[in-house]
């Protein structure tokens, strides 16, 4: 992890250290949760779509609320708003094993478990969302402008991190007695040992006026009050976005009912075989945004244009694959497609608007990277009825945003500098539901 000494900008090491890792619990918690979901569903008997659907209302109450939760950590503070945000993921995830628990020793019909596991998810989706606010404007507050997209980037890498070693762990807390279940209550100690250390070591100390005070950037002229998805300079964007966020998501939705399936295993047998192949889906993003996207200097119109273009061909290997280990190249690669499309479309958005409108360009894409979860039971559903159907749907869309990137006058023109490491990690801190998300 980057050091943050208070040379850079006033952030000493350890708050610093505290705020990735509460970052990094949330991430390793929810895409751990998203390893073992097909494995859950399958023991239980909730049907594959109802399954990817857990996720969703979780992710309408994500995009609602984190507007609400910024505003409130500036009148509260971030410290309290954090604290908020780990209890309710926290709870979320209590909730979530007891209904687990219950639903695999057949307490309830597999329907009401559904039931009963969408609502203990959307806690995390009203409440969880808290932290995600509080902790970017916490670095960003005790960092000075030089510093600040450094500090920016090196938070982010703490959801990629997660993404990484969530699905890796998962596992590993299947344990005798509670089973699939284990996971989520070893998630859930994770957040409480973080709530103690946030409470107990976080300074919040008093920050001046001005820098307590809402944020709201003002623009000038009558555009000022058009929402940013009808604002013409952005809604290429943000369509381009929401259509890699939907097919990424749904993509790791249906991963894990794929091998089950293609393994012929029972879903506890199969849940290792799961983690390894989103790990090295996880580490092939990480490898675009922290590695590729650098060393080449890619520019978020190449970025635009690449993404789509790998992702697809990802997409298709995997709809044609004749066993796991072609499904693990072919999720490596989609990922490898989707590390260079999320920064594309992130850089590029704010290149195309001034200074005093990037708030709202990042409410914007943070919205489109959670409300997209909600389409992953279609795709779900549509593997039930034709295994390589949902994967060839994915690449399909990837094959139109490609021709979409090239005539699309805005995608076109977003190229006016590099994508820095900086800004190419910094997408990862707009994720919602899925990946690290709601």
């Amino acid at each position: 992890m980057p050091s943050t000494a208070p040379a850079e900008g006033g952030l000493s090491r350890r708050p610093f250290v505290i705020i990735f890792c509460v970052s990094l619990a949330t991430a390793l918690g929810n895409t751990g949760l998203i390893s073992v979901l097909p494995a859950i569903g399958r023991s239980i008997g909730i049907p594959d779509p109802m399954v990817a659907a857990i996720f969703s209302l979780s992710a309408v109450l994500w995009a609602v609320s984190s507007p609400w939760w910024a505003r409130a950590s500036d009148r509260y503070g971030r410290k309290p708003l954090m604290m908020v945000g780990l209890s309710g993921f926290m709870i979320s995830m209590i909730m979530c094993g007891l209904v687990v628990s219950a639903g695999l020793r057949q307490m309830a019909p597999p329907l009401m478990i559904f039931a009963f596991f969408l609502l203990a998810r959307a806690l995390f989706g009203l409440f969880g969302a808290a932290s995600n606010p509080a902790t970017q404007a916490y670095v960003a507050e005790r960092t000075s402008p030089e510093n600040r997209t450094q500090a920016m980037a090196s938070l982010a890498g703490a959801f990629g991190l997660g993404t990484v070693i969530g699905p890796f762990l998962a596992p590993l807390f299947i344990y005798p007695v509670l089973g699939l279940a284990g996971p989520l209550f070893t998630f859930a100690l994770i957040a409480a040992a973080m709530l103690f250390v946030v409470w107990r070591y976080l300074p919040e100390t008093p920050l001046p006026e001005e820098a307590r005070r809402p944020r709201r950037p003002v623009v000038a002229g009558a555009p000022k009050a058009r929402p940013m998805w009808r604002d013409p300079r952005i809604t290429p964007f943000l369509l381009y976005g929401f259509v890699v966020a939907s097919c990424q998501t749904a993509q790791a939705q249906t991963l894990g009912f794929l091998i089950i399936d293609k393994l012929a295993m029972s879903p506890a047998q199969a849940q290792y075989f799961i983690a390894i192949a989103m790990m090295f889906g996880a580490v092939a993003g990480l490898l675009a945004q922290w590695g590729i996207i650098r060393m080449f200097e890619m520019t978020p119109r190449q970025l635009l244009r690449w993404g789509v273009a790998v992702a697809a061909l990802g997409n298709l290997i995997v709809a044609l694959a004749p066993d796991y280990y072609v499904v693990v190249a072919g999720y490596a690669i989609s990922s490898l497609g989707f590390g260079f499309a999320r920064p594309g479309f992130t850089a590029g958005s704010s290149i195309a608007v001034g200074m005093d409108e990037q708030a709202r360009v990042a409410g914007a894409i943070a919205a489109v990277n959670g409300i997209n979860v909600v389409l992953a039971p279609l795709f779900v559903w549509l593997y039930e009825h034709f295994g390589p159907a949902p994967f060839l749907l994915n690449a399909s869309l990837m094959a139109g945003l490609l021709v979409y990137a090239f005539r699309n006058a805005q995608l076109r023109n977003a190229d006016p500098e590099p994508a820095t490491r900086e800004a190419a990690t910094a997408a990862t801190l707009e994720k919602s539901d899925e990946g690290g998300g709601p």
